[in-house]
């Protein structure tokens, strides 16, 4: 047992994305999305991201001529559509507080245009939420999660066009209205700072479809001020719909370190920082920093705003931030000539002082710590995180069990450092672990890497009997969660 310094209303629980988890993708009206077109990858290398989340326009050709689901994996998801039930009974069991989950924007509109709303799509998450509430179980909802419709990628250049910023908050004021009676806490984007590592799956952004890399990369800038102007009005919005609402924002806290104290490996790792905490600064402080308007004036890229945009950003800022936390970086100016390791967000320099993970992530709790720490100091809001976890194989044993002390270990040095961080000032809303239960991975599509608490029985290409396992973890973090995270020990 050690001394916890998490507040009793503190939010301990899990997290999952439609797109990763329900699966139904073609039922009761749903439309295409982003995420129906991301195939299976098993054979891409952990260095190579940029081919993880690629998706062309022949992708997209292919992936809208068929049904196909086995190398289509996030179609099929866990079938948490049909089995939410018996899903939250399982977390209920755990003792969750919260669940982070996403609506998929093409359940209520399939293809973002419509004029009304697809009552099934409505109907299937107000069952949800009644359901999480039964167990009083936070509904934690990000209103889109790498599932943007895909008519609006093909028919209007995704969040690249104005007219996507309308459709969007159309969506977000129905969901308001339909479930402000269940949901306190919403997000707007998830990690919406990835449009820069994989821009069609957050916003719908075929690179191939400009003539150069300075055109994709000024369409990025575009499409990420929309998305801002966007997550601003939602905001005002919720906090007008559903008074005492709570609105965040989430980051990829990319923590970087400097390979030596060489003062250009230390000035590299800060600008690679400050770089990381644009999209939490305009979100907010309200504003564009400075040192982005200046790179984008000295590479003559233009955002096209309309009049009042700024004013929007300013006035509607949000009340909480939270970020996903995996693993930490380094910078270097030898990069080159420097072994590198893979994972979920980039690629980078390894630290000789982590351990690695076979995907390639360096495992670095006490950066969790750090970056807990810096976020706050720099914030002065209220922080949440909100993914965190260890992909991994787990394997079944002769008896039926499921082993996963690696997975323990991880999750126990990073609440480790949580309680610390809490210690040091830091003011901390919750917790929910990554892939709660075992989910599509995001990057490559495979069922194989695994995060959950509770085991799946499907494979890579959709076999298996689709079973839940309760792993070692989950009677784990059951004690975690009832001792407030003072009984750490497994």
């Amino acid at each position: 047992m050690v001394k916890s310094y998490f507040p009793k209303s503190f939010l301990w629980g899990g997290a999952l994305s439609a797109n990763q988890c329900e699966g139904a993708w073609n039922e009761d009206g749903k439309g295409m999305s982003v995420a129906d077109v991301a195939t299976l990858k098993p054979h891409i290398p952990v260095t190579d991201y940029k081919a993880q989340w690629h998706v062309g326009l022949e992708d997209i050709k292919k992936a809208m001529e068929t049904d196909d689901t086995v190398y289509y994996p996030k179609r099929r998801g866990i079938d948490f559509y049909h089995r939410y039930k018996e899903d939250l009974a399982l977390f209920a069991e755990m003792g969750f507080k919260v669940l982070r989950v996403s609506i998929a924007w093409t359940r209520i509109f399939p293809k973002g245009i419509e004029e009304t709303p697809n009552q099934a799509g409505l109907d299937f998450y107000r069952s949800l939420f009644e359901e999480m509430r039964k167990y009083n179980i936070e509904p934690l909802v990000t209103l889109s999660h790498y599932e943007m419709p895909l008519y609006l990628v093909n028919e209007y250049d995704g969040w690249v066009s104005r007219e996507v910023v309308d459709m969007f908050v159309k969506y977000c004021k129905v969901v308001f209205e339909e479930y402000k009676d269940l949901v306190k806490y919403w997000l707007t984007f998830n990690e919406i700072d990835s449009i820069f590592r994989h821009p069609f799956a957050t916003a719908g952004i075929v690179e191939e479809k400009y003539s150069s890399k300075k055109e994709a990369e000024a369409a990025i800038y575009q499409a990420l001020h929309h998305q801002f102007v966007a997550s601003a009005l939602a905001t005002k919005y919720c906090h007008e719909i559903i008074p005492g609402s709570k609105v965040g924002c989430m980051l990829t806290r990319t923590l970087t370190y400097p390979e030596t104290c060489d003062p250009r490996d230390v000035l590299l790792a800060q600008k690679e920082n400050r770089d990381n905490y644009f999209c939490s600064d305009v979100q907010v402080f309200g504003k564009y920093p400075k040192h982005v308007l200046n790179y984008l004036e000295e590479n003559n890229i233009h955002i096209k705003m309309e009049d009042g945009d700024l004013d929007i950003i300013k006035k509607y800022t949000v009340d909480f931030l939270s970020f996903s936390y995996y693993m930490s970086m380094v910078a270097s100016i030898h990069a080159e000539q420097r072994e590198k390791v893979g994972g979920n967000l980039t690629t980078g320099v390894k630290n000789p002082y982590l351990e690695t993970s076979e995907w390639g992530w360096q495992i670095d709790p006490i950066g969790l710590r750090i970056a807990l720490i810096d976020l706050y100091d720099r914030y002065r809001i209220p922080l949440f995180v909100v993914e965190n976890g260890l992909g991994a194989k787990d394997k079944i044993e002769e008896d039926g069990s499921i082993i996963d002390d690696y997975r323990i270990a991880y999750l126990k040095s990073h609440i480790e450092q949580m309680n610390l961080a809490i210690k040091d000032g830091v003011e901390l809303m919750g917790y929910t672990a990554w892939g709660c239960i075992d989910i599509v991975s995001a990057t490559t599509s495979q069922m194989s890497k695994r995060y959950g608490f509770i085991y799946v029985d499907v494979d890579d290409y959709g076999n298996g009997t689709y079973k839940r396992i309760k792993k070692k973890s989950f009677y784990w973090y059951k004690k975690v969660i009832a001792s407030n995270g003072s009984d750490l020990e497994y």
